[in-house]
């Protein structure tokens, strides 16, 4: 059997079989051939079918040779695609037993170098991601990057948690793949087109998919798509989610295939991290408070060194404003550096200056982006300037 017809075998059953791919990986252990499978008699496939025999119409020899022209069409689109069990096949998603039998991707890169990398990461969550869970994306992706062993940040592209961690992931020097629940040439929701596009034309990074072309984001087809996301990674990372949502599923996915989960902890009362605290309270997930233990759990080992924290340096730019408010200054940066989420009125209360002065001082620290404040007036570091 050549490449050709092997991968096109691969895929025509893909696209048959997409939603129980155990048939699929079934059905090709008993051939060294795939083509064979498209030319048997009708008998014969309902033989091998056995319950689910209503599928032997489609396995026909059309089926082959329109999959051959539509991946000839796709490649020269800049649509590359890679089969199971073909050599760059992802090595983790193959020990999965319901891998997809195909792959779409775009890519500058190879297949080889995208997925088979020593560490790999899935960052989920909610979709309303509130401003703690977006503080906690760039906490634990700002933390990765500073490990000697860079890991793949792999997520959804969706909005709220995905969007952010994958966008901090190349602000921070990280490669990832985004994992699409549509066809392999659009982009869901749209206005991540552009990030998509970007992902696709730069190395190390890719939008991949295994849903054929003309597949629209139907909202069944993110249920599917999950299970790449969790299959994918070595440990997977929520960051916020609701009782019931895809990220709680996902997590759940990455336990049965035995990969690592995690969670942020958050308020009891805090609907978006309902989910969280009910897998570290059931033992799926093991909480994750402080960017040290990111590291120490995911053996990752130490950060690179980055300068140290000084904020009476920093704040030298200052000195305009009077000693005074300059000491004052760097004293909120130490604040909000040792208590995360301190809001303003407590800043006040531990330096015994007024509410209007600290509110002046945060002003200043926010306004030069060394500090950022949420609508509650909770602070939290700007770790991309600090």
């Amino acid at each position: 059997m050549d490449r050709t017809t092997e991968t096109a075998a691969l895929f025509a059953l893909n696209r048959i079989f997409g939603f129980k791919p155990r048939i699929a990986l079934e059905l090709i252990n008993n051939f060294s051939d795939y083509s064979e499978i498209f030319h048997l008699s009708e008998a014969d496939k309902r033989n091998l079918l056995g319950p689910y025999n209503t599928y032997s119409d489609k396995l026909k020899p059309e089926s082959l040779e329109k999959e051959a022209a539509e991946l000839d069409y796709l490649s020269n689109m800049g649509i590359k695609h890679i089969g199971y069990g073909q050599d760059g096949y992802p090595s983790r998603l193959a020990e999965c037993e319901d891998a997809p039998l195909g792959i779409y991707y775009r890519s500058k890169s190879e297949a080889e170098d995208l997925f088979n990398r020593k560490l790999v990461i899935s960052i989920v969550g909610t979709r309303d991601m509130s401003p703690y869970g977006a503080d906690w994306c760039e906490r634990i992706v700002s933390s990765l990057a500073k490990c000697e062993n860079k890991p793949l940040i792999i997520s959804g592209l969706a909005l709220g948690v995905d969007i952010r961690a994958q966008s901090l992931a190349l602000q921070y020097g990280l490669n990832t793949i985004g994992v699409m629940a549509t066809g392999p040439e659009e982009v869901y929701p749209r206005r991540h087109k552009f990030f998509a596009d970007k992902l696709s034309i730069s190395e190390g990074n890719a939008v991949i998919s295994d849903y054929p072309p003309g597949t629209a984001a139907f909202a069944v087809n993110f249920l599917r798509r999950n299970r790449i996301i969790a299959g994918l990674c070595d440990s997977l990372i929520l960051v916020e989610s609701a009782i019931r949502g895809g990220g709680m599923m996902t997590a759940r996915l990455a336990t049965s295939y035995n990969r690592e989960v995690f969670a942020i902890p958050g308020r009891s009362d805090a609907p978006k991290s309902q989910g969280c605290n009910k897998l570290i309270r059931e033992k799926i997930a093991e909480m994750i408070d402080s960017e040290e233990l990111i590291l120490k759990i995911m053996g990752l080992g130490q950060a690179q060194r980055k300068k140290s924290f000084k904020p009476k340096e920093i704040v030298r730019q200052y000195i305009r404003y009077g000693e005074k408010k300059t000491e004052l200054m760097a004293e909120i940066l130490l604040l909000i550096k040792r208590r995360h989420s301190i809001n303003v009125e407590d800043i006040a209360d531990q330096l015994n200056i007024s509410f209007s002065e600290a509110s002046e001082l945060v002003g200043i620290l926010e306004c030069d982006e060394l500090i950022r404040t949420d609508l509650m007036q909770n602070c939290s570091i700007n770790l991309k300037n600090l």
